[in-house]
């Protein structure tokens, strides 16, 4: 298939994607159980990112209420997009697409949410990708919650039954949530990454105990366990797929520290999981044991609506003791290590239009067997991911009613190092710049849910 320059890329296909996903009916759910428009939530007002607001109302378990009338727990959501990558890809990456130049409908979700009484509430996802035509579910984090006076401290108490680690988290600096919040199995990503960083997401059950006291700090701890391969497959889920199956239950912890200053808020935290894996294929019981260390920020400038700037950080170190992967020959090393660093500074104004840069870095140990098809045997990789989107109703406006939401946008990533190195990563020929890839989205979704993302999941 010929290759066209970034200019070149036609906007036709762009706009008839546009249309494709705008037919769709609003159907009620979050937005209308509390009464607010999205920006209220939301940075940008279409999400992921919280606002201090939209923070309060997930760890309070989603049971704001501003009417006491029946609402549908129901909302739905499109994702679809264009993709063109610098060079041709090595292969075709999904059955009925070609190796560049691919514009497919990435996402079509629906979920139910939304709080009962001043206790109970959550929100639970399905998803067909539109990539590989598969339906299975997606995010979940059900909870209970209450408020109470501990040692002379207020305290909001809580616990989440979620299927994903971080997906309960309330600041968008973890991976479940943070940038980029859409994202394509079309187009290609760095083979290495943290089980932190969505290995263990949507194959496993977690359950997680938390405290947010006087709203300062943040602790939680809790565990994630690999369900059964007969409950996975009924959720669509391949066991044998991803990163494995955890050996044992997987400890996680999370503590934040968070101060409001009136127009800006700053949080600080740090985080783990200690999971054992059993890699996929082998028949033995021996895992390969980690441990993710990690450290995060945010800052928050609201200004009044009118310029709203957000930073986020987050640093995962992944300590790698291989024990099954090295007797199977998987690996060369029984111990390695992985460090994953990202950072992501948003502009927005208006909640209408904004701008993002995302530089990220990924390095760690070498290893002849683990990184095989890499020509340094390394998993180093490092780039930056820039985006424009406008959202014109984020401020409720919309001509179909606050329920209705869009976000169109353009979205490039660059990268210096992939896979090992700059040029000639695999051996043959290909270089890092020969990924950089250029995005055309367009989001639709009924409802502002307060922690909703408008890509299945990132770094799948």
């Amino acid at each position: 298939m010929p290759r066209i320059s970034f200019p070149a890329i036609p906007a036709g296909t762009f706009f008839a994607i546009i249309a494709f996903s705008q037919g769709a009916d609003a159907v009620p759910a979050f937005t209308a159980q509390t009464g607010q428009a999205c920006a209220v939530c939301h940075v940008g007002g279409f999400g992921p990112q919280l606002t201090e607001f939209g923070r309060e109302f997930k760890l309070s378990g989603y049971t704001l209420r501003a009417t006491q009338e029946f609402t549908l727990p129901f909302s739905a959501m499109a994702v679809a997009s264009f993709d063109h990558t610098q060079k041709n890809q090595t292969d075709i990456p999904a059955p009925d697409f070609s190796t560049n130049n691919n514009a497919a409908i990435d996402q079509i979700s629906a979920f139910l949410a939304g709080g009962d009484g001043s206790h109970l509430g959550g929100f639970a996802q399905f998803t067909y990708e539109g990539v590989n035509r598969s339906f299975a579910w997606d995010n979940l984090d059900l909870r209970a919650t209450t408020r109470a006076t501990v040692l002379g401290s207020d305290a909001l108490l809580g616990l989440s039954l979620n299927n994903s680690p971080t997906v309960q988290d309330a600041w968008n600096t973890l991976p479940a949530w943070g940038f980029p919040y859409t994202d394509s199995d079309l187009i290609p990503h760095p083979a290495a990454g943290a089980i932190l960083a969505g290995a263990l997401a949507q194959s496993t059950i977690g359950l997680t105990a938390y405290a947010w006291w006087s709203s300062r700090i943040y602790t939680e701890a809790g565990a994630y366990w690999s369900p059964g391969r007969r409950f996975l497959s009924a959720m669509g889920i391949d066991a044998d797929e991803g990163a494995g199956v955890l050996g044992s239950a997987a400890p996680y912890f999370r503590i934040a520290y968070t101060q409001d200053f009136g127009n800006f808020n700053v949080e600080a935290g740090a985080f783990a999981l200690l999971p054992n894996l059993r890699p996929p294929g082998l028949a033995d019981r021996k895992t390969d044991n980690y441990a993710d260390l990690g450290v995060d920020g945010s800052w928050q400038y609201l200004g009044g609506g009118e310029s709203i700037v957000t930073v986020n950080a987050r640093y995962i170190h992944e300590q790698q003791d291989l024990g099954a992967s090295f007797a199977a020959e998987i690996a060369a090393n029984r111990h390695n290590s992985l460090n994953d660093l990202h950072l992501d500074a948003s502009y927005y104004w208006h909640n209408m239009i904004g701008a993002t840069v995302s530089p990220f870095v990924i390095w760690g140990s070498a290893d002849r067997l683990l990184y095989l098809d890499n020509r340094s045997l390394t998993p180093d990789s490092n780039g930056v991911t820039l985006q424009a989107d406008y959202t014109p109703f984020a401020n409720g406006d919309s001509p179909f009613g606050r329920r209705f939401n869009l976000r169109t946008g353009i979205q490039y990533t660059i990268y210096g190092r992939f896979n090992g190195a700059a040029t000639n990563f695999d051996g043959a020929g290909h270089n890092a710049t020969d990924n950089d890839t250029l995005r055309l989205l367009y989001g639709w979704r009924t409802d502002e849910p307060a922690d909703y993302v408008i890509a299945r999941k990132e770094n799948s």
